[in-house]
Protein backbone atom coordinates (compact mmCIF):
# COMPACT_ATOMS: atom_id res chain seq x y z
CA UNK A 1 0.00 0.00 0.00
CA UNK A 2 1.42 3.36 -0.99
CA UNK A 3 2.03 6.10 1.51
CA UNK A 4 -0.36 8.32 -0.45
CA UNK A 5 -3.09 5.66 -0.17
CA UNK A 6 -2.48 5.28 3.59
CA UNK A 7 -2.69 9.03 4.02
CA UNK A 8 -5.95 9.10 2.07
CA UNK A 9 -7.41 6.30 4.19
CA UNK A 10 -6.41 7.99 7.43
CA UNK A 11 -8.02 11.27 6.44
CA UNK A 12 -11.54 10.76 7.74
CA UNK A 13 -12.38 14.35 8.78
CA UNK A 14 -15.36 15.74 6.85
CA UNK A 15 -14.59 18.60 4.46
CA UNK A 16 -15.07 22.08 5.83
CA UNK A 17 -18.27 23.72 4.57
CA UNK A 18 -17.75 26.63 2.21
CA UNK A 19 -18.56 29.97 3.82
CA UNK A 20 -20.47 32.48 1.74
CA UNK A 21 -19.09 35.90 0.88
CA UNK A 22 -21.55 37.54 3.29
CA UNK A 23 -20.43 35.23 6.09
CA UNK A 24 -16.74 35.91 5.48
CA UNK A 25 -17.09 39.68 5.00
CA UNK A 26 -19.32 40.32 8.02
CA UNK A 27 -17.87 37.53 10.24
CA UNK A 28 -21.41 36.24 10.80
CA UNK A 29 -20.71 32.66 11.87
CA UNK A 30 -17.63 33.77 13.85
CA UNK A 31 -19.95 35.90 15.98
CA UNK A 32 -22.42 33.07 16.49
CA UNK A 33 -25.10 34.36 14.15
CA UNK A 34 -26.73 33.45 10.83
CA UNK A 35 -27.81 35.40 7.78
CA UNK A 36 -31.46 34.87 8.71
CA UNK A 37 -30.87 36.17 12.23
CA UNK A 38 -29.08 39.24 10.89
CA UNK A 39 -31.93 40.01 8.49
CA UNK A 40 -34.49 39.68 11.29
CA UNK A 41 -32.35 41.84 13.56
CA UNK A 42 -32.09 44.51 10.87
CA UNK A 43 -35.85 44.48 10.39
CA UNK A 44 -36.43 44.79 14.12
CA UNK A 45 -34.04 47.73 14.44
CA UNK A 46 -35.74 49.51 11.55
CA UNK A 47 -39.21 49.02 13.00
CA UNK A 48 -38.00 50.27 16.39
CA UNK A 49 -36.55 53.48 14.91
CA UNK A 50 -38.80 54.13 11.89
CA UNK A 51 -40.63 56.71 13.99
CA UNK A 52 -37.74 59.09 13.34
CA UNK A 53 -38.98 59.47 9.74
CA UNK A 54 -42.10 61.09 11.21
CA UNK A 55 -40.65 62.70 14.35
CA UNK A 56 -37.70 64.56 12.81
CA UNK A 57 -39.90 66.58 10.36
CA UNK A 58 -42.28 67.39 13.21
CA UNK A 59 -39.49 68.83 15.41
CA UNK A 60 -37.31 70.56 12.80
CA UNK A 61 -40.26 71.56 10.62
CA UNK A 62 -42.14 73.13 13.50
CA UNK A 63 -39.53 75.75 14.47
CA UNK A 64 -38.78 78.96 12.53
CA UNK A 65 -35.23 80.17 12.11
CA UNK A 66 -34.02 83.71 12.87
CA UNK A 67 -35.53 84.87 9.59
CA UNK A 68 -38.91 83.31 10.29
CA UNK A 69 -38.44 80.58 7.68
CA UNK A 70 -39.57 76.97 8.17
CA UNK A 71 -38.15 73.76 6.73
CA UNK A 72 -40.56 71.74 4.57
CA UNK A 73 -41.86 68.64 6.43
CA UNK A 74 -42.16 66.72 3.15
CA UNK A 75 -38.56 67.49 2.23
CA UNK A 76 -37.42 66.67 5.77
CA UNK A 77 -39.12 63.27 5.54
CA UNK A 78 -37.12 62.48 2.41
CA UNK A 79 -33.85 63.76 3.84
CA UNK A 80 -34.30 61.91 7.15
CA UNK A 81 -34.79 58.58 5.40
CA UNK A 82 -32.00 59.26 2.88
CA UNK A 83 -29.33 60.19 5.43
CA UNK A 84 -30.32 57.35 7.77
CA UNK A 85 -30.17 54.85 4.92
CA UNK A 86 -26.81 55.99 3.53
CA UNK A 87 -25.01 56.25 6.87
CA UNK A 88 -26.44 53.01 8.27
CA UNK A 89 -25.33 51.08 5.17
CA UNK A 90 -21.91 52.72 5.48
CA UNK A 91 -21.78 51.66 9.14
CA UNK A 92 -22.59 48.09 8.18
CA UNK A 93 -19.97 47.89 5.44
CA UNK A 94 -17.18 49.90 7.11
CA UNK A 95 -17.84 49.40 10.83
CA UNK A 96 -19.31 45.90 10.31
CA UNK A 97 -21.29 46.28 13.51
CA UNK A 98 -25.05 45.97 14.17
CA UNK A 99 -25.34 49.72 14.68
CA UNK A 100 -27.91 51.82 12.82
CA UNK A 101 -27.76 55.59 12.43
CA UNK A 102 -30.41 58.29 12.13
CA UNK A 103 -31.09 61.89 13.14
CA UNK A 104 -29.95 62.07 16.77
CA UNK A 105 -32.61 63.38 19.13
CA UNK A 106 -30.16 65.17 21.46
CA UNK A 107 -28.43 67.01 18.62
CA UNK A 108 -31.77 67.67 16.92
CA UNK A 109 -32.99 69.54 20.00
CA UNK A 110 -29.86 71.74 20.05
CA UNK A 111 -30.26 72.52 16.34
CA UNK A 112 -33.98 73.32 16.61
CA UNK A 113 -34.12 75.23 19.88
CA UNK A 114 -30.63 76.72 20.25
CA UNK A 115 -29.14 77.15 16.77
CA UNK A 116 -32.13 77.99 14.55
CA UNK A 117 -33.41 80.95 16.63
CA UNK A 118 -29.98 82.61 16.28
CA UNK A 119 -29.35 82.05 12.56
CA UNK A 120 -30.83 80.73 9.31
CA UNK A 121 -31.48 77.04 8.74
CA UNK A 122 -28.64 76.68 6.18
CA UNK A 123 -26.26 78.28 8.68
CA UNK A 124 -27.45 75.98 11.48
CA UNK A 125 -26.87 72.96 9.26
CA UNK A 126 -23.44 74.35 8.45
CA UNK A 127 -22.57 74.05 12.15
CA UNK A 128 -23.79 70.44 12.04
CA UNK A 129 -21.34 69.78 9.20
CA UNK A 130 -18.52 71.32 11.27
CA UNK A 131 -19.60 69.11 14.18
CA UNK A 132 -19.02 66.07 11.96
CA UNK A 133 -15.67 67.40 10.77
CA UNK A 134 -14.57 67.93 14.39
CA UNK A 135 -15.62 64.39 15.34
CA UNK A 136 -13.79 62.86 12.36
CA UNK A 137 -10.65 64.81 13.26
CA UNK A 138 -10.91 63.50 16.82
CA UNK A 139 -11.02 59.97 15.41
CA UNK A 140 -8.07 60.54 13.07
CA UNK A 141 -5.96 61.99 15.88
CA UNK A 142 -6.93 59.14 18.22
CA UNK A 143 -8.65 61.43 20.74
CA UNK A 144 -12.04 59.71 20.50
CA UNK A 145 -10.61 56.21 20.89
CA UNK A 146 -8.46 57.41 23.80
CA UNK A 147 -11.57 58.75 25.54
CA UNK A 148 -13.36 55.42 25.15
CA UNK A 149 -10.34 53.57 26.50
CA UNK A 150 -9.96 56.03 29.41
CA UNK A 151 -13.42 55.28 30.78
CA UNK A 152 -13.17 52.68 33.58
CA UNK A 153 -14.74 49.33 32.73
CA UNK A 154 -17.16 49.56 35.65
CA UNK A 155 -18.36 52.95 34.41
CA UNK A 156 -18.83 51.50 30.93
CA UNK A 157 -21.14 48.87 32.44
CA UNK A 158 -23.10 51.59 34.22
CA UNK A 159 -23.41 53.51 30.95
CA UNK A 160 -24.96 50.44 29.32
CA UNK A 161 -27.48 50.02 32.14
CA UNK A 162 -28.31 53.74 32.12
CA UNK A 163 -28.92 53.69 28.38
CA UNK A 164 -31.23 50.72 28.91
CA UNK A 165 -33.31 52.75 31.35
CA UNK A 166 -33.19 55.75 29.01
CA UNK A 167 -34.41 53.66 26.07
CA UNK A 168 -37.23 52.17 28.14
CA UNK A 169 -38.34 55.63 29.28
CA UNK A 170 -38.34 56.93 25.69
CA UNK A 171 -40.45 53.94 24.68
CA UNK A 172 -42.96 54.45 27.48
CA UNK A 173 -43.13 58.17 26.76
CA UNK A 174 -43.58 57.67 22.99
CA UNK A 175 -46.37 55.19 23.65
CA UNK A 176 -48.06 57.53 26.14
CA UNK A 177 -47.69 54.94 28.90
CA UNK A 178 -46.04 57.56 31.14
CA UNK A 179 -46.15 61.34 30.94
CA UNK A 180 -45.40 64.47 32.93
CA UNK A 181 -48.45 65.00 35.12
CA UNK A 182 -49.68 68.05 36.96
CA UNK A 183 -47.59 68.42 40.11
CA UNK A 184 -45.65 65.20 39.39
CA UNK A 185 -42.52 64.42 37.44
CA UNK A 186 -44.12 61.37 35.84
CA UNK A 187 -47.40 59.54 36.04
CA UNK A 188 -49.11 56.59 34.39
CA UNK A 189 -51.21 57.58 31.39
CA UNK A 190 -51.71 60.96 29.70
CA UNK A 191 -50.61 64.21 31.34
CA UNK A 192 -54.17 65.50 31.47
CA UNK A 193 -55.44 62.28 33.06
CA UNK A 194 -55.76 61.03 36.61
CA UNK A 195 -52.90 58.53 36.55
CA UNK A 196 -54.79 55.75 34.75
CA UNK A 197 -54.30 54.07 31.39
CA UNK A 198 -56.97 55.04 28.88
CA UNK A 199 -57.68 54.60 25.18
CA UNK A 200 -57.46 51.92 22.52
CA UNK A 201 -53.90 52.84 21.48
CA UNK A 202 -52.78 52.14 25.04
CA UNK A 203 -54.35 48.68 24.79
CA UNK A 204 -52.24 48.04 21.69
CA UNK A 205 -49.05 48.93 23.59
CA UNK A 206 -49.94 46.82 26.63
CA UNK A 207 -50.92 43.80 24.52
CA UNK A 208 -47.70 44.09 22.52
CA UNK A 209 -45.65 44.40 25.71
CA UNK A 210 -47.29 41.36 27.30
CA UNK A 211 -46.88 39.35 24.10
CA UNK A 212 -43.18 40.25 23.85
CA UNK A 213 -42.61 39.37 27.51
CA UNK A 214 -44.36 36.01 27.20
CA UNK A 215 -42.44 35.07 24.04
CA UNK A 216 -39.12 36.10 25.61
CA UNK A 217 -39.94 34.03 28.70
CA UNK A 218 -40.71 31.07 26.45
CA UNK A 219 -37.43 31.52 24.57
CA UNK A 220 -39.08 32.31 21.23
CA UNK A 221 -36.52 33.48 18.69
CA UNK A 222 -37.60 36.80 17.19
CA UNK A 223 -39.93 37.63 20.09
CA UNK A 224 -39.48 41.41 19.88
CA UNK A 225 -39.90 41.53 16.10
CA UNK A 226 -43.03 39.39 16.15
CA UNK A 227 -44.55 41.46 18.94
CA UNK A 228 -44.11 44.66 16.90
CA UNK A 229 -45.77 43.07 13.88
CA UNK A 230 -48.64 41.69 16.00
CA UNK A 231 -49.14 45.04 17.75
CA UNK A 232 -49.20 46.85 14.39
CA UNK A 233 -51.84 44.45 13.01
CA UNK A 234 -53.89 44.94 16.18
CA UNK A 235 -53.51 48.72 15.82
CA UNK A 236 -54.88 48.61 12.26
CA UNK A 237 -57.89 46.55 13.41
CA UNK A 238 -58.54 48.85 16.39
CA UNK A 239 -58.11 52.00 14.30
CA UNK A 240 -60.95 51.05 11.95
CA UNK A 241 -63.15 49.14 14.41
CA UNK A 242 -63.19 51.99 16.94
CA UNK A 243 -63.27 54.74 14.30
CA UNK A 244 -60.21 56.51 15.70
CA UNK A 245 -58.76 59.67 14.21
CA UNK A 246 -55.13 60.29 13.33
CA UNK A 247 -54.57 62.32 16.50
CA UNK A 248 -55.30 59.25 18.64
CA UNK A 249 -51.91 57.76 17.75
CA UNK A 250 -48.35 58.95 18.19
CA UNK A 251 -45.74 58.39 15.52
CA UNK A 252 -47.24 56.56 12.55
CA UNK A 253 -50.97 56.15 11.94
CA UNK A 254 -52.11 52.52 11.44
CA UNK A 255 -54.44 53.24 8.55
CA UNK A 256 -54.26 51.61 5.13
CA UNK A 257 -52.64 54.15 2.78
CA UNK A 258 -54.32 55.28 -0.43
CA UNK A 259 -51.07 54.56 -2.24
CA UNK A 260 -48.08 52.54 -1.14
CA UNK A 261 -45.72 54.84 -3.06
CA UNK A 262 -44.92 58.51 -2.43
CA UNK A 263 -42.37 60.35 -4.56
CA UNK A 264 -39.45 61.76 -2.53
CA UNK A 265 -38.62 65.49 -2.50
CA UNK A 266 -34.87 66.20 -2.51
CA UNK A 267 -35.23 69.98 -2.29
CA UNK A 268 -33.17 70.33 0.92
CA UNK A 269 -30.11 68.47 -0.36
CA UNK A 270 -26.92 70.60 -0.04
CA UNK A 271 -28.87 73.63 1.22
CA UNK A 272 -26.13 74.51 3.70
CA UNK A 273 -24.04 77.58 4.56
CA UNK A 274 -20.72 76.58 6.13
CA UNK A 275 -19.53 80.00 7.25
CA UNK A 276 -22.58 82.26 7.67
CA UNK A 277 -23.28 81.38 11.33
CA UNK A 278 -20.04 82.96 12.52
CA UNK A 279 -21.07 86.38 11.22
CA UNK A 280 -24.87 86.30 11.62
CA UNK A 281 -24.93 84.89 15.17
CA UNK A 282 -21.45 86.03 16.18
CA UNK A 283 -18.34 83.95 16.87
CA UNK A 284 -19.14 83.45 20.57
CA UNK A 285 -22.70 82.21 20.03
CA UNK A 286 -21.72 80.04 17.07
CA UNK A 287 -18.74 78.64 19.01
CA UNK A 288 -20.83 77.74 22.07
CA UNK A 289 -23.47 76.04 19.89
CA UNK A 290 -20.78 74.10 18.02
CA UNK A 291 -19.18 73.04 21.32
CA UNK A 292 -22.58 71.85 22.57
CA UNK A 293 -23.23 69.93 19.33
CA UNK A 294 -19.83 68.20 19.47
CA UNK A 295 -20.17 67.31 23.15
CA UNK A 296 -23.73 66.00 22.81
CA UNK A 297 -22.97 63.99 19.68
CA UNK A 298 -19.63 62.71 20.96
CA UNK A 299 -20.77 61.27 24.28
CA UNK A 300 -24.18 60.11 23.08
CA UNK A 301 -22.35 58.05 20.46
CA UNK A 302 -19.66 56.79 22.86
CA UNK A 303 -22.26 55.60 25.35
CA UNK A 304 -24.46 54.01 22.70
CA UNK A 305 -21.57 52.20 21.00
CA UNK A 306 -20.35 50.81 24.31
CA UNK A 307 -23.85 49.66 25.25
CA UNK A 308 -24.49 47.98 21.88
CA UNK A 309 -21.09 46.29 21.89
CA UNK A 310 -21.62 44.92 25.38
CA UNK A 311 -25.15 43.74 24.60
CA UNK A 312 -23.93 42.00 21.43
CA UNK A 313 -21.00 40.36 23.28
CA UNK A 314 -18.58 42.02 20.87
CA UNK A 315 -16.47 43.76 23.52
CA UNK A 316 -13.17 42.61 24.96
CA UNK A 317 -12.21 42.39 28.66
CA UNK A 318 -11.97 46.19 28.90
CA UNK A 319 -15.27 46.79 27.12
CA UNK A 320 -13.80 47.83 23.74
CA UNK A 321 -15.30 46.82 20.38
CA UNK A 322 -13.52 45.56 17.26
CA UNK A 323 -13.14 48.11 14.42
CA UNK A 324 -13.77 50.93 16.89
CA UNK A 325 -11.98 53.54 14.73
CA UNK A 326 -14.06 52.65 11.68
CA UNK A 327 -17.27 52.83 13.72
CA UNK A 328 -16.36 56.21 15.20
CA UNK A 329 -15.27 57.60 11.83
CA UNK A 330 -18.56 56.52 10.25
CA UNK A 331 -20.45 58.17 13.10
CA UNK A 332 -18.61 61.44 12.45
CA UNK A 333 -19.27 61.13 8.72
CA UNK A 334 -22.94 60.73 9.60
CA UNK A 335 -22.97 64.17 11.21
CA UNK A 336 -21.56 65.65 7.99
CA UNK A 337 -24.17 63.82 5.90
CA UNK A 338 -26.93 64.99 8.24
CA UNK A 339 -25.85 68.60 7.85
CA UNK A 340 -25.63 68.36 4.05
CA UNK A 341 -29.16 66.92 3.92
CA UNK A 342 -30.56 69.39 6.52
CA UNK A 343 -31.85 66.45 8.57
CA UNK A 344 -29.56 67.17 11.56
CA UNK A 345 -26.62 65.00 12.60
CA UNK A 346 -27.11 61.35 11.62
CA UNK A 347 -25.45 59.46 14.49
CA UNK A 348 -25.56 56.00 16.06
CA UNK A 349 -29.05 55.22 17.27
CA UNK A 350 -29.69 53.59 20.61
CA UNK A 351 -32.65 51.68 19.14
CA UNK A 352 -30.03 49.45 17.48
CA UNK A 353 -30.18 47.48 20.72
CA UNK A 354 -33.58 46.17 19.58
CA UNK A 355 -31.96 44.31 16.69
CA UNK A 356 -29.09 43.14 18.90
CA UNK A 357 -31.64 41.68 21.31
CA UNK A 358 -33.02 39.71 18.36
CA UNK A 359 -29.58 38.20 17.75
CA UNK A 360 -27.95 40.68 15.34
CA UNK A 361 -24.17 40.56 15.69
CA UNK A 362 -22.74 41.91 12.45
CA UNK A 363 -22.86 44.73 9.95
CA UNK A 364 -25.25 42.79 7.74
CA UNK A 365 -28.08 43.77 10.10
CA UNK A 366 -27.15 47.42 9.59
CA UNK A 367 -27.13 47.00 5.82
CA UNK A 368 -30.65 45.53 6.04
CA UNK A 369 -31.82 48.45 8.22
CA UNK A 370 -30.20 50.96 5.85
CA UNK A 371 -31.82 49.40 2.79
CA UNK A 372 -35.21 49.62 4.50
CA UNK A 373 -34.63 53.33 5.11
CA UNK A 374 -33.77 53.73 1.43
CA UNK A 375 -36.95 51.84 0.52
CA UNK A 376 -38.86 54.23 2.77
CA UNK A 377 -37.97 57.00 0.30
CA UNK A 378 -40.57 55.49 -2.02
CA UNK A 379 -42.71 53.43 0.34
CA UNK A 380 -42.98 55.86 3.24
CA UNK A 381 -46.80 55.43 3.45
CA UNK A 382 -46.28 51.75 4.29
CA UNK A 383 -43.51 52.24 6.84
CA UNK A 384 -45.30 55.07 8.63
CA UNK A 385 -48.20 52.70 9.38
CA UNK A 386 -46.34 51.46 12.46
CA UNK A 387 -47.54 53.58 15.41
CA UNK A 388 -45.30 54.44 18.34
CA UNK A 389 -47.53 52.27 20.53
CA UNK A 390 -46.32 49.22 18.56
CA UNK A 391 -42.68 50.21 17.96
CA UNK A 392 -42.15 51.26 21.58
CA UNK A 393 -42.66 47.68 22.74
CA UNK A 394 -39.15 46.92 21.47
CA UNK A 395 -37.62 49.81 23.39
CA UNK A 396 -39.12 48.76 26.72
CA UNK A 397 -38.06 45.14 26.25
CA UNK A 398 -34.55 46.23 25.28
CA UNK A 399 -34.34 48.31 28.45
CA UNK A 400 -35.27 45.27 30.50
CA UNK A 401 -32.67 43.10 28.77
CA UNK A 402 -29.90 45.69 29.18
CA UNK A 403 -30.47 45.81 32.94
CA UNK A 404 -28.76 42.42 33.25
CA UNK A 405 -25.36 44.16 33.20
CA UNK A 406 -26.09 45.78 36.56
CA UNK A 407 -25.03 42.57 38.33
CA UNK A 408 -21.47 42.95 36.99
CA UNK A 409 -20.92 46.33 38.69
CA UNK A 410 -18.86 46.29 41.91
CA UNK A 411 -21.32 47.93 44.28
CA UNK A 412 -19.01 47.40 47.27
CA UNK A 413 -16.66 50.16 46.04
CA UNK A 414 -18.12 53.57 46.97
CA UNK A 415 -16.44 55.34 44.06
CA UNK A 416 -17.99 52.84 41.65
CA UNK A 417 -21.37 52.58 43.35
CA UNK A 418 -21.98 56.34 43.59
CA UNK A 419 -20.66 57.26 40.14
CA UNK A 420 -22.37 54.22 38.62
CA UNK A 421 -25.67 55.06 40.31
CA UNK A 422 -25.52 58.67 39.12
CA UNK A 423 -24.64 57.57 35.58
CA UNK A 424 -27.55 55.13 35.47
CA UNK A 425 -30.18 57.39 36.98
CA UNK A 426 -29.25 60.72 35.41
CA UNK A 427 -29.70 59.46 31.85
CA UNK A 428 -33.47 58.94 32.24
CA UNK A 429 -33.88 61.69 34.86
CA UNK A 430 -32.13 64.33 32.72
CA UNK A 431 -33.45 62.69 29.53
CA UNK A 432 -29.95 62.93 28.08
CA UNK A 433 -27.24 60.30 27.64
CA UNK A 434 -24.35 62.80 27.61
CA UNK A 435 -25.45 64.38 30.90
CA UNK A 436 -25.50 60.99 32.61
CA UNK A 437 -22.02 60.17 31.35
CA UNK A 438 -20.69 63.60 32.35
CA UNK A 439 -22.06 63.47 35.90
CA UNK A 440 -20.75 59.93 36.30
CA UNK A 441 -17.27 60.97 35.14
CA UNK A 442 -17.17 63.93 37.53
CA UNK A 443 -18.32 61.78 40.46
CA UNK A 444 -15.82 58.98 39.69
CA UNK A 445 -12.88 61.40 39.40
CA UNK A 446 -13.67 63.19 42.65
CA UNK A 447 -14.40 60.04 44.67
CA UNK A 448 -11.33 58.16 43.45
CA UNK A 449 -9.25 61.21 44.40
CA UNK A 450 -10.93 61.33 47.82
CA UNK A 451 -9.92 57.68 48.31
CA UNK A 452 -6.29 58.64 47.76
CA UNK A 453 -6.19 56.72 44.44
CA UNK A 454 -5.58 59.65 42.11
CA UNK A 455 -3.25 57.53 39.96
CA UNK A 456 -6.20 55.27 39.09
CA UNK A 457 -8.06 58.21 37.55
CA UNK A 458 -5.74 59.09 34.69
CA UNK A 459 -5.02 62.47 33.16
CA UNK A 460 -7.61 62.10 30.41
CA UNK A 461 -10.40 61.53 32.96
CA UNK A 462 -9.35 64.79 34.62
CA UNK A 463 -9.62 66.60 31.29
CA UNK A 464 -13.07 65.08 30.70
CA UNK A 465 -14.09 66.16 34.20
CA UNK A 466 -13.06 69.75 33.49
CA UNK A 467 -14.81 69.72 30.11
CA UNK A 468 -18.09 68.58 31.67
CA UNK A 469 -17.78 71.02 34.57
CA UNK A 470 -17.44 73.79 31.99
CA UNK A 471 -20.37 72.39 29.99
CA UNK A 472 -22.70 72.26 33.00
CA UNK A 473 -21.74 75.79 34.09
CA UNK A 474 -21.90 77.52 30.68
CA UNK A 475 -25.27 79.16 31.30
CA UNK A 476 -24.20 80.32 34.76
CA UNK A 477 -21.15 81.90 33.14
CA UNK A 478 -23.41 83.71 30.68
CA UNK A 479 -22.17 81.79 27.64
Amino acid sequence: MSKQHEADRGSTAPPRPQRSFLDRFFHISERGSTVGTEVRGGLTTFMAMAYIIVLNPVILGGVPDANGDYLSPAQLTTMTALSAGLVTILMGVVGRAPIACAAALGVMAVVAYQAAPAMSWPEAMGLVVWQGVAIVLMVVTGVRTAVMNALPHQLKLAIGVGIGMFVALIGMDNAGFVSAGEGTLLQIGPSAGDGNLVGWPMLVFVVGLVLAGVMLARGVSGAIFYSIVAATVLAVVVHYAAGLGEDAWSGGVPSLPESVIAMPDFGLLFQVDLFGAWSSAGPTTAGVILFTLVLAGFFDAVGTILAIGSKADLTGPEGNMPRTNQILATDGTGAIVGGLTSSSATLVFVESTAGVSEGARSGLASVVTGLLFMAALLFSPVFTMVPAQAASVAMVMVGALMMTQVSQIDWSDPAISVSGFLTITMMPFAFDIASGIGIGIIAYTLLRTAQGRIKDVGWLMWILTLVFLFHFSMHALGL
